[in-house]
């Protein structure tokens, strides 16, 4: 399954040098975050070792590899406004609040199998298609293991109150 590389380290460094530092600035501007930007880059790298496209100049070569960086963030964009995510301060603040944090202990006492669904689904925001996918289920299962794990979360929680 491991795809051969198709260029040689001395190719992939070269362009590194010459093109790296350009592509991190780009994918940085848009996605505004360094890890995310360092990622897109990887990628855009790995590709490029990857699919060895020949190029029929320096500029050619520049143009694809901006191409691929941007059409790579614009993927992790589309992702981020699909998928909202909490950050972690957010987090940090919703655990100092007694009311929410009683509600996260409780979610922890009951099974695995219905965490997962239930921080997937109310957290992260998934419909239930798309967890059946993550977790390998059918979405019939998925809605079923969100009705008990709200049972379930319920009454772990009317044990802490």
């Amino acid at each position: 399954m491991n795809k051969p590389l198709s260029r040689q380290p001395d190719e992939v460094e070269e362009m590194i040098r010459t093109y790296g530092d350009m592509l991190f600035r780009t994918c940085l501007v848009m996605l505004q975050n360094q890890p995310d930007a360092e990622d897109a880059v990887q990628e855009t790298v790995l590709k490029y070792m990857l699919k060895a496209p020949t190029f029929s100049s320096p500029e050619h070569e520049k143009s694809w590899l901006l191409k691929v960086a941007a059409n790579h963030c614009r993927d992790m964009l589309r992702f981020r406004s699909r998928h909202p995510q909490i950050t972690l301060d957010e987090l940090a603040e919703y655990l100092t609040d007694p009311e929410n944090c009683g509600i996260l202990d409780a979610l922890m006492t009951i099974p695995e199998k219905y965490q997962i669904v239930m921080l997937l689904h109310y957290v992260e925001g998934y419909p239930t298609d798309e967890i059946a996918q993550i977790i390998g289920r059918t979405p019939s299962a998925v809605k079923m293991r969100l009705k008990k794990g709200r049972k379930l979360l319920e009454e772990a929680y009317r044990k802490e109150n």
